[in-house]
């Protein structure tokens, strides 16, 4: 058997002539070698045992030859710290995401920290950002929506693995919390444009009812701004992720349905503007 460096150098090259990230080796390295960062470091020179070697060569091997994500290969991404489990019934959480959660929390310490807190995640998914507000900022009242019974089915039970007190209801958008007030609304609904062309290892894998959003890629946060005033108490927050050149429009949707709110937009790290946000104190 190979040792653990040669298994991993042996394992990037083959990334590099499929033309794929090579950080997907070390990431399969980690999983199917169940060592810590410091301790795979520490045993380089050390031959891989047999089965993690097939298991890890084998992983490799499908990423690269059946387009397979690596989230999917070993079934789980870590958000803000948290093992989220996910399979093909659920986007897998982006950095951007982890951005969003962190400005909402932002706003909440600011705004929001002195009183009761409900929130609603809208089209939860993995359950990703609702799990990280609550496990984050264990006083807000989290509830989280999902069109698709199999992502609840995935949401709930990263929630009860991690001790996430959510409430989950089935529907679209925000009508399953008819009834309910919140003080903050926050969405990463899908926002690719129906026909822009995306990234095949993306198009082949994620459920598209999570990726596609309308002609324009703004079907669900119209919709969402439209009718989130029969939701929303008078002091609110609405927190949404879109696409870097969609956030002009997203303003002026939001500026008609709420001129006395400040409406914002923040950049991610990549200085993208990519989350906007609707306040009303």
């Amino acid at each position: 058997m190979p040792t653990y460096e040669e298994a991993l150098r042996e394992a990037k090259k083959n990334l590099r002539r499929a033309k794929r990230e090579t950080s997907a080796a070390e990431t399969l390295m980690l999983h199917f070698s169940a060592l810590e960062p410091t301790e795979l470091y520490l045993r380089f020179a050390d031959e891989m045992p047999a089965d993690n070697y097939m298991q890890f060569s084998n992983a490799v091997n499908e990423h690269i030859h059946h387009n397979r994500p690596v989230q999917y290969i070993i079934g789980s991404v870590f958000f803000l710290g948290h093992k989220i489990n996910v399979d093909e019934n659920v986007l897998i959480p982006r950095y951007e995401t982890e951005e969003l959660v962190e400005q909402v929390l932002l706003f909440y310490d600011e705004h929001f920290h002195d009183q009761s807190v409900r929130l609603a995640d809208i089209g939860t998914g993995s359950g990703c950002i609702a799990i990280a507000i609550k496990k984050e900022a264990p006083a807000i009242d989290v509830y989280a929506t999902d069109i698709s019974h199999d992502a609840l089915d995935v949401a709930k039970a990263n929630a009860k693995r991690l001790g996430a007190e959510v409430d989950f209801f089935e529907g679209d958008l925000l009508s399953p919390l008819k009834g309910l007030k919140f003080d903050i609304i926050v969405a990463n609904p899908p926002y690719i444009p129906e026909e822009e062309i995306v990234d095949r290892i993306i198009y082949d894998n994620e459920p598209h009812v999570a990726l596609f959003g309308g002609h324009d890629g703004l079907t669900s946060h119209r919709k969402i701004i439209s009718e989130a005033k029969f939701y929303l108490k008078d002091k609110f927050l609405i927190a949404f992720e879109h696409a870097y050149d969609t956030a002009e429009r997203i303003q002026a949707l939001a500026k008609a349905e709420f001129p006395n709110a400040i409406v914002t937009t923040v950049r991610d790290m990549q200085n993208r503007d990519r989350m906007t946000f609707i306040l009303n104190i």
